[in-house]
């Protein structure tokens, strides 16, 4: 039997204390988790919390028919969106890669759960795979690795750039720029053009780095997989 792949979604619902609604930006992981599926893989999902996973309102105008086909499945409504799994919950043998899907909800709730890192650092540690999408690189950022050092440290990484949260409106809101954290860690910070599809790899490492690089992400991890 295949290992499965985890993917990690976000349970909060607004920007730090604004009245402003945030959540998962959900092409981020209907794009990679159909990708995942059809190359034979079974996905599950987990996050901070375990239970409910809010969408980012602003993701629902980014949709295609692909994604709200997926969005609209049984199996996704209610593994990931209303019943996703609490860490401990998740066994992380039973995993070959993890997944952290964007959304700005996740810079308040990926980046200090130890629970999640130590599930992220066993996957790695076993030849597994850690990848991240967008905001979601928050989750690597405070991953150690068994000899106490920053798993990105001295890596190729990307995720979404400082450019593009003065894009997005968000610089004055969000508790951090993930770029400017992970080259604090000591990570080598790739980036291309604004929202164009770009994603890397650096070993164990897959990183992709805005909401248009999902599936760049998930054909990189497949191709390593296969």
């Amino acid at each position: 039997m295949k290992k499965k792949v985890l993917i990690v979604l976000t349970n909060t619902t607004r920007y730090g204390q604004t009245a402003d609604p945030t959540g998962l930006w959900l092409g981020e992981a209907t794009e990679f988790a159909q990708l995942v599926q059809e190359a034979g893989y079974r996905v599950d999902y987990v996050s901070p919390n375990g239970g409910f996973v809010p969408l980012d309102p602003r993701s629902m105008k980014y949709t295609d028919e692909e994604i709200m086909a997926f969005y609209e499945t049984a199996d996704f409504q209610q593994r990931a969106l209303t019943a996703s799994l609490a860490p401990s919950q998740v066994n992380p043998d039973d995993y070959i890669a993890i997944y952290y899907a964007g959304g700005h909800g996740v810079m308040w709730d990926f980046p200090d759960n130890q629970p999640l890192q130590q599930i992220a650092a066993s996957i790695y540690a076993s030849g597994g795979f850690v990848t991240s999408m967008c905001h979601g690189i928050a989750g690597l950022l405070n991953i150690r690795t068994a000899d106490g050092g920053y798993l990105i440290a001295g890596r190729d990484i990307t995720g979404f750039t400082k450019s593009e949260e003065w894009l997005a409106g968000k610089k004055s809101v969000v508790p951090f720029f993930n770029q400017t954290v992970a080259e604090k860690r000591g990570a080598h910070f790739k980036k291309h053009r604004a929202y164009r599809e770009y994603a890397i790899q650096d070993g164990q490492l897959i990183t992709g780095q805005n909401p248009f690089s999902a599936k760049a992400v998930a054909r990189l991890l497949i191709q390593n997989l296969a």
